[in-house]
Order: structure tokens, then C-alpha cells, then sequence
């Protein structure tokens, strides 16, 4: 995929996160990793405004090229391609469900298998951090130890894949998993599965992945 297309499908991904419900407005950010460095959104600039040239290239110094401002949150992204290699797609979002659990500074548990979707038993909070600083990312890389998203306290999630299309499918799942949980606790604290089921659901997983 040349650079030009590269740009395209992540403004198409941005998009799809706000038509999906997954982020209003201008919050949130979507990046992909491109050779030595990254390409991300645009700072303050609604999506369905955005053009292929004003998406952002950096560096691994944090250093940015082209006509705009990168998102805030540019840190973030830049830390997780250098601690998780794995990681060619970053999304940031404030979806509903867990940004509401993130205020409660809730985790989400196992009490539902597809929590393994991100890699564990569990989808951690991070404890909150002021927005853009260093502190909310080395926060954010200790809460994805071992695992593909995590919710930021007081503040939204989070989540890295392979790909574009596969951050996105992953963001959606556990948006849903959120609401699942929010819902559940509507009524009782729902139990969550023993740790030896997970531990199973995860071996599948990666089968099924392989």
C-alpha cells in the first residue's frame, strides 16, 4: 500500500470510529504505523473535514511533518509501536461505555469469554493521567502489559492490532463488552469466569488466530 492510500484508509478508519458511535466530534485519534515512524490524525480538525494531506507524519523522535498539528495524544501512539512491535494500528477513543467505566476507574473483568479479545482476563483502567503528557503514556504501556486495549481513567480506551480495519473491529468489541458490563452491573456484580476457563479462551483464540 503506498503512502497516499496508507493515508486514506486511516482518515476512512476515523471516520468510521465517529459513524460507529465510538467518538464524537474531534476527540479521539487513529494512527498506523509506516516505515520509520507513523502516520496519525490531525489535531483539532473534525474528520469528515480532514483531507489525505493533512494527516501527520512522525517520527520515532516525535519529530512531525505536513501542514498540521498532530493529535495530542501523539505520545501515546509513538510509545506503543516502541514498547509493543506488534502494533501496526493505535486507536483512541471516548466512547460512551468505557469512558463511563473509566470514570468509575473500573476494569473489566472476565465475566464475559470475549474480554479475551484483548489478550487477558481482564481489561484493565489505568489510573488517570493529565491528556498529551508522558505520565498518561507510560501509564497506558504499563495497563497493556500482555494486553491489545485498555481504559484510561477519567478519560476514554484505547487499543492497538495488527492493522486498521483490525484496531477498529477490536475497538468495537470492547466498546460492547462495556456496555455488556455496565448493563450486568445494572442488576448484580456478575460473577467472571476461573481463571483456567480464560486461560483456555486465550489458547483458542490464538489457534483460531494461527
Amino acid at each position: 500500500m503506498t503512502e497516499s492510500e496508507l493515508r486514506e484508509q486511516l482518515l476512512a478508519t476515523a471516520r468510521a470510529m465517529n459513524s460507529q458511535g465510538l467518538n464524537q466530534g474531534t476527540s479521539g485519534n487513529v494512527s498506523v504505523r509506516d516505515g520509520e515512524g507513523f502516520l496519525i490524525t490531525p489535531s483539532a480538525l473534525a474528520y469528515d473535514q480532514c483531507r489525505a494531506e493533512d494527516v501527520v507524519r512522525l517520527d520515532w523522535a516525535g519529530e512531525a511533518q505536513g501542514n498540521r498539528k498532530p493529535s495530542s495524544e501523539w505520545r501515546m501512539h509513538c510509545d506503543i509501536y516502541h514498547h509493543y512491535p506488534q502494533a501496526d494500528a493505535v486507536l483512541h477513543a471516548h466512547s460512551l461505555y468505557c469512558t463511563t467505566l473509566a470514570c468509575l476507574e473500573r476494569s473489566i473483568p472476565s465475566f464475559h469469554y470475549m474480554v479475551a479479545m484483548a489478550g487477558g482476563d481482564s481489561i484493565r483502567c489505568a489510573p488517570y493521567a493529565t491528556f498529551g503528557t508522558q505520565a498518561l503514556s507510560d501509564t497506558v504501556i504499563e495497563a497493556l502489559r500482555d494486553r491489545s486495549a485498555a481504559l484510561l481513567g477519567h478519560h476514554g480506551m484505547i487499543c492497538f492490532a495488527g492493522g486498521l480495519d483490525r484496531v477498529l473491529a477490536l475497538a468495537v468489541e470492547v466498546e460492547a463488552l462495556a456496555r455488556m458490563y455496565l448493563q450486568a452491573l445494572s442488576v448484580a456484580e456478575p460473577p467472571v469466569l476461573p481463571g483456567a476457563e480464560m486461560v483456555e479462551v486465550l489458547r483458542r483464540f490464538r489457534d483460531y488466530k494461527s
